[in-house]
């Protein structure tokens, strides 16, 4: 995933977690009866690895991509592939391919390619709608790694990239499963997001991370469909991992936050979605609010006391694999959105 830059949150930030605290020990929010399953979606992320690193430009990139836009499908989604040429920061043209899976239009086929994700989804449904979104690309230099003979391998990527989509293809599978839902979810898979500039080639450029999201941001047009909100997964699935407020979804989507962590105080997992500010992250989160003008959060892992990363020891190394996973972490992410999403 890009390198994140983060500052420190405000005092005002930590109010909002102690307030947020005493909401969410008030709730008597009910814990719904559909059960995410973490299996399943260890295995999505099992299936993305088994095509090697998922890098731009990639034959793994290019398998994967289908293989994605085939899951959605076999869950009753229609898809878009938005395809699209962008320019990496060293020039590099990055063939880029944003999937956008969502509810089929009453009385077509889900399996029908419509011209534009905007006219074939802006009226499928009356219910308000929600978007999941998650970068699914590899990053394709381990720059972080603690051995500099790493530094220029790709990065598998099963956490950072894997895990957000497997989440998404497993929400999808259970929506199918449960149509009892009171909001319809759409998904959005980001490309290009892990192509920013690495630490080795000292400099910095917060605009070349999160290339397709700002793409698809800058390229929505006025038929568009309405979201209430939406949600950003990072690095959903790794091993110990805790998520706390970050600094643009406050800024941007307040609400949504106390949503997401009353959703999971109401499960117990108070312990996971901890309330407290860790900073602001340049991620594919900023593009939805700052462009596309999407109330928008960012869930993404937090390790404020690991030395070689706030983002996990294997954040950007040759070690972001499925032998460092964690289905108790999938778990608690997966079944803290289905609480959410049929909860609204």
């Amino acid at each position: 995933m890009k390198m994140k830059y983060i500052s420190f949150l405000l005092v005002a930030f930590v109010l909002f977690g102690c307030s947020t605290t005493k909401k969410s020990q008030q709730s008597k929010q009910t814990v719904v009866a559909v059960d995410f399953d973490a299996d399943s979606a260890y295995a999505f992320c099992a299936a993305q690895c088994n095509f090697g690193p998922r890098t731009m430009n990639s034959e793994a990139h290019e398998r994967c991509a289908l293989w994605i836009e085939q899951k959605f499908r076999q869950y009753g989604c229609q898809v878009e592939m938005q395809k699209a040429d962008l320019k990496g920061y060293d020039g590099t043209i990055l063939r880029s391919t944003n999937i956008y899976a969502y509810a089929p239009v009453p009385g077509d086929s889900a399996t029908v390619e419509p011209s534009s994700s905007e006219s074939a989804s802006g009226s499928s449904s009356q219910k308000p709608r929600i978007l999941v979104c998650a970068h699914w690309d590899s990053r394709p230099w381990a720059d972080n790694d603690p051995d500099s003979a790493n530094w220029r391998k790709p990065v598998m990527a099963a956490n950072d990239g894997a895990s957000g989509v497997a989440v998404m293809l497993e929400l999808a599978r259970q929506l199918q499963q449960n149509d009892s839902a009171r909001v319809t979810v759409d998904f959005i898979c980001f490309d290009a997001e892990d192509w920013g500039v690495p630490q080795w080639a000292n400099e910095s450029d917060a605009d070349s991370w999160a290339l397709g999201s700002r793409y698809w941001a800058a390229h929505r047009s006025s038929t568009a469909p309405s979201y209430s909100y939406a949600i950003l997964l990072d690095m959903v699935g790794g091993q110990g991992a805790k998520f706390y407020y970050e600094g643009y979804s406050l800024q941007y989507a307040q609400k949504v936050v106390g949503k997401v962590w009353q959703a999971a105080s109401a499960l117990g997992y108070g312990s996971v979605f901890v309330n407290k500010g860790m900073g602001y992250v340049t991620d594919d989160h900023v593009p939805v609010n700052e462009v596309a003008g999407i109330p928008c959060i960012d869930i993404i892992s937090h390790y404020p006391d690991c030395p070689q990363s706030s983002f996990g020891p294997t954040w950007h190394t040759v070690y972001d694999d499925m032998m460092h996973l964690d289905k108790n972490t999938l778990k608690a992410v997966g079944q803290t959105l289905v609480q959410l999403i049929y909860s609204e």
